[in-house]
């Protein structure tokens, strides 16, 4: 099989990250997000590519958080995703956050030995959605690996993506729950009870995902990376409104970048 190079992303919550895919090798980043993601994430991008050195055309895809999330922090990722993508002329991957959310905790507990890699585990992925509300997914992880081979295995949704009151989460049936996501400081008590971590939509983990999301097809055109939003808008706010003009300037800077 062929070895795939990825550019990864995501801007959805108050971090950046960013990570790089060459082969084998993986080169990651974590910056300040928020406001600071839309000058910072190009000139990171650009940086991290050189140091792995790849450009843009080699690419695979250019893989992006997609949401839910942070309204200026998706619109920056998708804005920088089709840039980029459009001008080296590459597909763009999304991603939903939760799913990274999952994927991140999963990893992450599997390495501090507190989980085993080959057993299965359901996710309940939260992420603060602000407001006095949670974004929240379930997602089932099922092995698929043969006895004495590297273990590997599938995602699956348990619960779709929703956004309510964090009383209003129900946790799925399964055994084991493992919640994960970075909303247990702001809630505490009132989220669902059990084992938790703190987990993020890191690019690491969009990385970890791709091969399987490729796999299935489900990479796009540059000019379809759009942002995930479920949550239904009457009008946009003022700080909305700047958000989708600040967009457009860093599509417009994106493009700049890719084609010198």
């Amino acid at each position: 099989m062929r070895a795939h190079n990825w550019l990864a992303f995501d801007t959805s919550t108050d971090v950046l990250s960013l990570g790089v895919a060459r082969g084998d090798r993986l080169w990651t980043q974590t910056l300040p997000g928020g406001a600071q993601a839309s000058s910072g994430l190009i000139p990171a991008v650009l940086a991290m590519l050189a140091e792995a050195g790849l450009t843009l055309p080699q690419l695979d895809a250019v893989v992006f958080g997609r949401g839910p999330g942070s309204f200026t922090g998706l619109r920056t990722a998708c804005a920088v995703a089709q840039g980029l993508a459009f001008g080296a002329d590459i597909p763009v991957l999304p991603v939903d956050t939760l799913l990274a959310v999952a994927e991140d905790a999963r990893f992450e507990q599997c390495q501090a030995g507190h989980i085993q890699s080959d057993a299965p585990l359901t996710v309940l992925a939260l992420l603060d959605a602000r407001m006095d509300e949670v974004y929240s997914a379930a997602y089932r992880w099922q092995p698929t690996t043969e006895v004495g081979e590297p273990v590997q295995g599938n995602w699956q949704e348990v619960s779709a993506l929703q956004v309510s009151a964090p009383e209003k989460i129900h946790s799925p049936q399964d055994k084991p729950v493992l919640l994960a996501g970075n909303a247990f400081a702001a809630y505490g008590e009132r989220l669902p009870q059990g084992p938790h971590c703190v987990a993020l939509p890191t690019a690491a983990a969009l990385l970890r995902l791709a091969p399987a999301l490729w796999a299935q097809g489900l990479a796009v055109p540059a000019d379809q990376a759009m942002p995930l939003y479920i949550r239904d808008k009457v009008a946009n706010t003022t700080a909305e409104r700047e958000a989708l003009k600040a967009q457009a300037q860093a599509l417009a800077a994106t493009r700049a970048a890719a084609n010198p």
